[in-house]
């Protein structure tokens, strides 16, 4: 059965999207799913996320830019049942060098087609900007997972992404729907983030998944080359994760039961 594609993904940056991507891929494969995360951010940061003892000959830039098999991209993380199809700042040039390739949107895609069977889920690290990049991980997945951060310029921005997606959908890929919100950087000492959590309930409530609590293991974590799940499993952060993680796993179950 083919994998379950899942792109993490805001055009606004600072939002949790990679901490995000890296954690929910983590507790995945922690729950004993075969997961690949794939690194589609040129700043790299989910592949610097795990202290990868050797990295593949290729990247992801190789496989969109000179079309080489992924399985060549993939390595093995630290943590069982998790692989990685990393990055690095070659990637920033992919903008650029797609431009004259035909249907560059669905290169990543075609990519997936070889290697989804290898996997329950595949998890998508997207960059912060609506470019061929971002276009490609969207035009490649089933769902959309939205990390948004508790401020006033919230909603502003979830209106904007939802209208990509609103693109998306009519021009490149009919299949996908949004998994849903999770809010990030959530402080309950803040009188700010519940009322962006109220905000969200009032026009998304369907959606919205839970929140990840502001934390300073979560912000700890990347420089020891570790998700959360293992620099602290049982900080709040770690936990929080595993919520969102199972919330959406029985929302996917629910639509393929349906």
């Amino acid at each position: 059965m083919p994998a379950n594609i899942i792109s993490i993904s805001n055009q606004k940056g600072g939002v949790g999207k990679t901490t995000t991507a890296v954690s929910i891929a983590a507790e995945l494969a922690i729950k004993k799913h075969k997961t690949l995360l794939i690194d589609c951010d040129p700043q790299s940061n989910s592949t610097s996320s795990f202290q990868l003892n050797e990295l593949p000959n290729q990247t992801i830039y190789e496989v969109l830019v000179n079309q080489e098999h992924i399985q060549n991209s993939i390595c093995s993380t630290s943590i069982s049942n998790l692989f990685i199809s990393p990055s690095n700042q070659d990637l920033s040039a992919a903008e650029i060098e797609l431009v004259d390739i035909t249907d560059r949107e669905l290169l990543l895609k075609k990519a997936i087609k070889d290697i989804e069977d290898n996997y329950e889920y595949i998890i998508i690290d997207t960059p912060p900007a609506l470019g061929i990049l971002t276009i490609n991980c969207l035009s490649a997945s089933h769902w959309i997972l939205i990390p948004l951060q508790v401020e006033y310029f919230a909603l502003e921005g979830l209106n904007n992404l939802m209208q990509t997606i609103e693109l998306i959908r009519d021009k490149i890929n009919d299949q996908i729907e949004i998994l849903g919100i999770v809010l990030t950087m959530f402080d309950r000492r803040n009188k700010l983030s519940f009322e962006i959590e109220s905000e969200i309930k009032k026009y998304f409530e369907s959606l919205l998944l839970g929140y990840i609590p502001r934390s300073i293991r979560i912000a700890e974590a990347p420089s020891h080359g570790m998700p959360i799940q293992i620099y602290d499993k049982d900080s709040p952060g770690a936990q929080a994760y595993s919520i969102i993680t199972n919330k959406l796993l029985e929302k996917i179950e629910d639509t393929e039961n349906n």
